[in-house]
């Protein structure tokens, strides 16, 4: 069971701007970190929601929730998950995607889709224990 506090980001400032920059660098050696103004529009659009894991002031994780609506229903997905690598194996991850599929319910998704990388095998037996199951489907990028 995760020690880490799951709670919803309401407000952005420039201690959750570097906590959130040092997550992303672990997540992707190529993606920049949001600024400021960018946490501000996932925070304040109606179609992210912006999960975080903290122990006291400390955010050790965060997930992004995106909900939106397209003609045969709400969609769902989790995107952008990463735990410090020092607080792994504590149940964040479990305890984020948790709560995203609480608030994806209470939205009335009726599915919720995420994908990972094969390589990340320890998050793709966890994903496969909380019951999400893996899709026979091309996934198509378009590079711009």
């Amino acid at each position: 069971m995760s020690d880490a506090a799951v709670t919803e980001v309401h407000a952005v400032d420039d201690a959750l701007v570097a906590q959130i920059a040092a997550l992303v660098g672990q997540l992707s050696a190529t993606a920049a970190p949001p600024s400021r103004a960018e946490l501000e529009a996932i925070v304040g659009s109606d179609a992210t929601r912006l999960l975080v894991g903290r122990d006291g002031d400390a955010v050790l994780g965060m997930l992004t929730l995106a909900l939106f609506r397209i003609p045969s229903g709400l969609q769902a997905r989790i995107e952008d998950v990463v735990v410090d690598d020092a607080a792994r194996g504590r149940g964040i991850a479990r305890a984020l995607t948790a709560a995203a599929l609480d608030l994806a319910r209470e939205a009335g998704a009726r599915k919720v889709d995420l994908t990972s990388h094969p390589s990340r095998a320890a998050a793709n037996r966890l994903y496969q224990r909380l019951g999400f199951a893996l899709r026979e489907t091309n996934v198509y990028r378009f590079e711009l």
